[in-house]
């Protein structure tokens, strides 16, 4: 039983080159390794600099603006109680303060758009926990240094209510606790720098999972979550750049991701008709991207380099055999009856450099709605409306692959290019994968999935699929379960025929398996 869902086209916002700054970058939180130089790869024509400095903001204040003075405490609270909706508020320059009082905040009204001239700076002194709040839709924030807030774990910054409509332009949101900002259905975060925040450079959930129409457009994503929230509650899986929770939406274009401390973008739970494209993701300390338990999306022109060297290298270290990936399907595919602009996960035209390993695609043979594995508690899939048909003991009676789990499935993988040269990465036979497994089923005791079966359909029986890439340097797979490592001539052979149409330039003693 499927749910329908009404086809929607997302406005096409064309990058503007405008939203580029090509100058120097200095945007590099404290105790985090230098950014890399920029991408000179043919997809990444831009990279999007914004942090060093972004564009400008009026240098006087518009006709019709309200003037907020720096030297009044609580002035841009104030004038915003005080001012009808749709009124401009123009921050001159210098430090703007909130009242010291821990909920202090800015709650603007519908249509209210927000200003800071050259050298506007919303300091929280460690001391408020939010910068803007409320449920008014429609708020502009343009050319605002937004920093030094104290949000709680999970909650953001800018738009701590999760409103609709928001626009955030040519902004540093940064060194905040927390998330840098929260979404709402319709927001467009463009040509901002979301830098060195503590937890994620933006937190995509909004309660009662309604974002639509989320376009993350030009910025800088860089050396977020500097509370390294994973060493402090482990497998919590609440840190990176940016984390999408229930999207139904995105156009995710232009970016450089970069630096952060985990994943770079995670989308996870039921996010559904993503467009990733165009965007340069490197040196992230954990995966590039992370594309779990969700829906149909676009992978394709990104530039994807030295991810994942962290996480891996610790992996490697404790014996860990699982492939760590650069772009991680997990349990995550295409589904026709999920309306949107695809109906598989399609991955194209990328170049991913000198990361850990390649693409894993994965599915965990114990995690499907009502199983005590499914770390998203008290979800199910976009397919089941009754929930109670996912409970024991009525998933028993179901057919093996019903629609109470989430599936790897309908993956197209080509026309990509991997390098790899593993002096740079440091790394021997633990790196350089490329993967399509699942775990032996075993739990619960009474789950219908036990065994090899979810091995077996991932692998042979999901349209799952790798070919027209072009590969370089000692690449091997990974078929079933990571003890079974493949050269290329095995894994185009019989019974796996992947890779078709691909080309393979193996280094000297390099590991092809031909």
């Amino acid at each position: 039983m499927g749910i329908t869902w009404r086809r929607r086209a997302l406005p096409a916002a064309p990058l503007a080159l405008a939203l580029l700054v090509a100058t120097g970058c200095d945007s590099t939180p404290t105790e985090r390794p230098e950014p890399t130089a920029a991408p000179s790869t043919p997809t990444a024509r831009s990279v999007a600099r914004v942090c060093a400095k972004p564009a400008a903001g009026p240098a006087k204040a518009p006709a019709g603006a309200v003037t907020v003075d720096p030297a009044v405490v609580g002035d841009l609270a104030a004038k915003t109680r005080s001012s009808p909706p749709n009124t401009t508020f123009w921050l001159a320059p210098g430090e703007h303060r909130l009242e010291p009082e821990r909920y202090a905040q800015v709650v603007p009204k519908k249509g209210n758009r927000y200003l800071g001239a050259p050298g506007a700076v919303l300091d929280g002194r460690k001391t408020n926990q939010y910068a803007f709040g409320g449920s008014a839709r429609d708020v502009t924030i343009r050319h605002l240094t937004v920093q030094r807030f104290v949000a709680p774990h999970d909650e953001g910054v800018v738009n701590h209510d999760m409103a609709d409509g928001w626009v955030i332009e040519h902004a540093r949101v940064q060194y905040n606790s927390g998330a840098g900002m929260m979404a709402g259905a319709r927001q467009r975060v463009r040509a901002s720098c979301l830098r060195g925040n503590g937890q994620y450079g933006m937190n995509a959930y909004k309660t009662g999972d309604s974002i639509r129409g989320l376009v993350v457009e030009g910025n800088e994503i860089v050396g977020n979550n500097t509370g390294d929230w994973e060493r402090r509650r482990p497998g919590c899986g609440c840190t990176g750049g940016i984390k999408f929770w229930a999207v139904d939406g995105a156009d995710i274009r232009g970016n450089w991701v970069h630096d952060n401390r985990g994943v770079g973008l995670w989308a996870d739970n039921n996010n559904n008709d993503f467009r990733i494209e165009d965007n340069v993701l490197e040196a992230n300390d954990g995966a590039a991207l992370m594309y779990e338990t969700s829906y149909n999306a676009v992978i394709r022109n990104n530039t994807i380099r030295r991810n994942n060297w962290v996480e891996g290298r610790k992996g490697a270290d404790r014996g860990d055999d699982f492939p760590y990936a650069t772009v991680y399907i997990s349990e995550a595919g295409g589904e026709p009856r999920v309306e949107a602009r695809t109906d598989k996960i399609e991955i194209y035209r990328n170049v991913l450099e000198d990361n850990w390993n390649g693409i894993t695609l994965w599915e965990n043979a114990d995690r499907f709605c009502n199983s005590p594995a499914n770390t998203s508690t008290g979800y199910c899939t976009l397919l089941v409306k009754d929930t109670d048909r996912c409970a024991r003991p009525a998933i028993t009676k179901a057919p093996l692959y019903a629609d109470c789990r989430w599936k790897t499935q309908r993956v197209d993988i080509h026309g990509n290019r991997f390098v790899l040269d593993p002096s740079t990465v440091k790394c021997t036979m633990e790196c350089g994968h490329m993967a399509v497994l699942a775990n032996y089923g075993t739990y619960p005791n009474w789950s219908p999935y036990k065994g090899r079966r979810v091995a077996e359909a991932i692998t042979h029986q999901q349209y799952n699929r790798w070919h027209d890439n072009v590969y370089r340097g000692p690449w091997s797979f990974l078929a079933g379960d990571p003890s079974r490592r493949l050269g290329a001539g095995q894994w185009q052979s019989t019974p796996y025929r992947q890779d078709t149409g691909s080309t393979f330039t193996p280094q000297a003693g390099g590991r092809d398996g031909r």
